[in-house]
């Protein structure tokens, strides 16, 4: 849906991206990147919004392991637990408020499972997992895994809008998470009639309403729906309702490529990748490495 197709022309949306309902084997998420007219937003090239949903005891997402190439995962939660371990040992549960950031480079291998000490009890479990392009000359870099404390990540009011900046800077607060190009990632909380401006000095950039609904420069976005700006524009954010927003961008990045789990800038990696995946030659996860999710043919 372009910004005319809302009714409004001159507008500084570029488009507006509905949610797209996906099943990830036991709950649903809305994925709103990759889009078929918009793939990318700055580096961002997958943006996927899980729940809110809720298990009964015994039940819950138990996502297999598998693998991931030249891209970086980061994981945000508003609710409930994920415990992560992946091939270069890492073993940490994240919580709201949270960032769990994987860097795939040359190839990681990781599952994301409930929590055990909370199996036998009712969950809910809601929050966003986005995936980062990494730059070309890091796609190959050796993969790591970083977790920050919700603690670590800076926290501000703009005309009394709560903000917080998970990656990159802006709003006058730099977070500590670690990026490899100019990354943008923020959340804020408005109250019905609140308004926010939101950053100047990003290529691209977009807002995704995860509650609520708001305006951007008139332009009405309902909710779970994505506004992208034109390229190198900014905007006035207006709550229509209580809301609460992600903002997403950063500098724009060449073309890439995905299948499945992989992203890279060149088709015949992803090539090599399926090959190894499918031939078991990636690396497995210590303490879950009994069962994977087999290559989709």
């Amino acid at each position: 849906m372009s910004a005319e197709d809302s009714g409004v022309t001159d507008s500084v949306i570029d488009m507006i991206v509905p949610p797209r309902a996906k099943d990830l084997g036991g709950f649903q998420v809305r994925r709103l990147l990759p889009f078929a007219k918009r793939r990318m937003v700055g580096p961002w090239i997958f943006f996927d919004h899980m729940g809110p949903v809720d298990f009964a005891p015994g039940a819950g997402s138990n996502v297999r392991p598998h693998p991931h190439i030249n891209l970086a995962t980061v994981t945000y939660l508003f609710e409930g637990a994920i415990l992560h371990r992946d091939s270069v040992g890492s073993v940490a549960t994240i919580v709201p408020g949270d960032i769990n950031l994987m860097v795939a480079g040359r190839g990681i291998v990781h599952s994301e499972r409930e929590v055990p000490e909370t199996l036998d009890q009712p969950r809910r479990m809601h929050g966003l997992q986005l995936w980062l392009a990494l730059p070309e000359a890091d796609e190959e870099i050796d993969p790591v895994f970083f977790h920050y404390d919700g603690a670590e990540l800076p926290k501000t009011e703009i005309a009394s809008v709560p903000v917080r900046v998970m990656m990159g800077q802006a709003f006058g607060v730099t977070s500590p998470v670690k990026t490899y190009s100019p990354t943008l990632y923020a959340e804020a909380a408005l109250t019905a009639g609140q308004t926010l401006e939101l950053p100047e000095g990003v290529d691209e950039m977009a807002v995704y309403v995860a509650a609520g609904a708001v305006s951007v420069d008139g332009v009405p976005v309902d909710e779970f729906h994505m506004a992208i700006l034109k390229r190198g524009t900014t905007a006035t954010l207006t709550a229509t309702v209580d809301a609460r927003i992600a903002i997403i961008g950063g500098e724009g990045m060449t073309e890439r490529h995905i299948y499945w789990n992989f992203i890279s800038s060149r088709p015949e990696r992803i090539e090599q990748a399926k090959a190894d995946w499918k031939a078991g030659r990636f690396p497995k996860v210590p303490g879950d490495d009994i069962e994977f999710i087999p290559l989709p043919e």
